[in-house]
């Protein structure tokens, strides 16, 4: 399959030396085989190659970073578009406090980027994400409290639609389709640049990891993670997180930032430390290292899934359950699992409404239930979809204040097709409950963008009838 006329980027097929890393995927379950890979250089490529795959009747896939453990990147025997290659430069106006972002940018090179200049955006915690993934579904970080989600930090976007055209979406010009990819993802076309706010942002900050063994001290963990939670102030970001040691025995871990000094952090985190925990790496550091804290943990080409679930707080009847399956469920199907509760204060979150953003937002925690394991058997994923399951009933029957119904999770923390309107019942999420209020505004835009449906790789919409 050879490149199409007028098309300048690098076209990569199964019979090129280098087909196999231009379809490698952080998550190595995620990745698909696709008939060609387009490394394009510009927006006029993007639109000569979805010409082409409509042409003929290929399907497409979006690749930015490339992080997406539902295979949101890859394709199987279609065209991906892929904007890491060319378009992941990053440039700063460090006067309007503004970074004009490649579509295929990681987060890593904004903070280096914008660093350089004392500034900084609200960006993935862990820095080899791509921006457009995670921002386009949201956008948590260790900045949230202060400024909001990643799509909040959003001015204009360059996006090539299914028809080919290249439109500016900012709150000012083509406003609804702004208001559309702000939450709904690549629904409505490839963004090759994003214009992002900065903010000033002091050099150093504190931040790092402390655990505690467990069962021995997880009530007195849980009361003094319940009594923060409902006083998280702007400045501060918790996570923390239910796993097992490499011995298989239960280890509670918490990731502590205090956007101030190490002298503030301590005396801010005190109670923390003062219940004598068996690690602690705690330590002032540069800025643009905070989201790299935990790449050691999920680096390239291993195995896999994530899914979310919404919390009104860390409860100590689930803290217990969950103690008491995840060694078993880690050490028989040999797979390392971890349940993470983000506390980040929403305040700044929920000051603005659903209705501004297709984002729908909510006073509630993100749970993100995270398997990785080394097994190349393709069954074994049925293995991890079981153990993760059993684990999110475990959160599902805890929960006393959000309806399952509505429980999606977070849409970024999702390693299963997201289908368009079939209830959230077992493993498959509904973009109709996702969205909810939104949803039929998303079906408007959906028939004035896509109609074809020609993107449909994350969360996919479907047209207004």
């Amino acid at each position: 399959m050879s490149s199409p006329p007028g098309y300048t980027g690098d076209w990569i097929t199964p019979d090129h030396p280098r087909y196999s890393e231009a379809i490698a995927r952080w998550a190595a379950n995620s990745e698909r085989h696709a008939k060609a890979v387009a490394f394009v250089k510009s927006p006029a490529d993007v639109v000569i190659v979805l010409r082409y795959a409509r042409e003929y009747n290929l399907p497409i896939a979006i690749r930015g970073g490339g992080h997406s453990t539902a295979g949101a990147s890859s394709i199987e025997n279609g065209i991906v578009v892929d904007l890491s290659r060319h378009l992941s430069g990053v440039k700063v106006d460090p006067v309007a406090k503004l970074a004009y972002v490649g579509g295929g940018a990681i987060w890593e090179t904004v903070d280096k980027a914008a660093a350089e200049h004392g500034l900084a955006t609200v960006g993935g915690t862990v820095n080899h994400t791509g921006v457009g993934g995670l921002l386009l579904g949201g956008g948590y970080g260790f900045l949230t409290g202060q400024y909001g989600l990643a799509l909040d930090n959003l001015v204009q976007a360059t996006v090539v639609t299914a028809r080919g055209e290249i439109l500016t979406a900012s709150s000012t010009e083509n406003a609804e389709l702004f208001w559309g990819i702000r939450g709904a993802g690549c629904n409505f076309g490839v963004v090759t640049e994003f214009v992002l706010q900065l903010h000033t942002q002091r050099r150093t900050v504190f931040a790092g990891i402390i655990a505690f063994p467990q069962p021995e001290i997880p009530k007195a963990v849980l009361e003094l993670v319940n009594s923060w939670e409902a006083g998280l102030s702007e400045q501060e970001a918790i996570f923390y997180a239910q796993t097992t040691d490499p011995a298989g025995k239960p280890l509670a871990l918490f990731i502590l930032f205090w956007n101030g000094s190490e002298e503030e952090g301590r005396a801010h985190f005190k109670t923390f430390f003062d219940l004598g925990p068996v690690m602690d790496t705690c330590k002032e550091i540069p800025y643009e290292e905070l989201n790299s804290m935990q790449n050691f943990n999920v680096k390239h080409g291993k195995n896999y899934y994530m899914k979310g679930v919404f919390a009104s707080a860390p409860q100590a009847d689930v803290a217990h359950n969950l103690v008491s399956r995840l060694p078993e469920l880690s050490t028989k199907n040999d797979i390392r699992l971890t349940v993470v509760y983000e506390l980040i204060s929403t305040k700044k979150v929920l000051s603005i409404p659903n209705h501004a953003t297709a984002h729908i937002r909510g006073s509630r925690v993100n749970v993100l239930i995270f398997a990785t394991w080394d097994d190349k058997d393709t069954k074994k994923l049925d293995t991890v979809r079981s153990a993760a399951n059993e684990l999110g009933g475990i959160l599902l029957e805890g929960e006393r204040n959000i309806p399952e119904s509505l429980n999606t999770g977070y849409g970024n923390y999702n390693s299963e097709e997201i289908v368009s309107s079939v209830g959230t019942s077992g493993s498959k999420v509904s973009a109709e409950a996702l969205f909810s209020e939104n949803y039929a505004k998303l079906q408007k835009l959906k028939k004035q963008y896509d109609p074809d449906l020609v993107f449909f790789k994350w969360c996919p919409i479907t047209p207004e009838a």
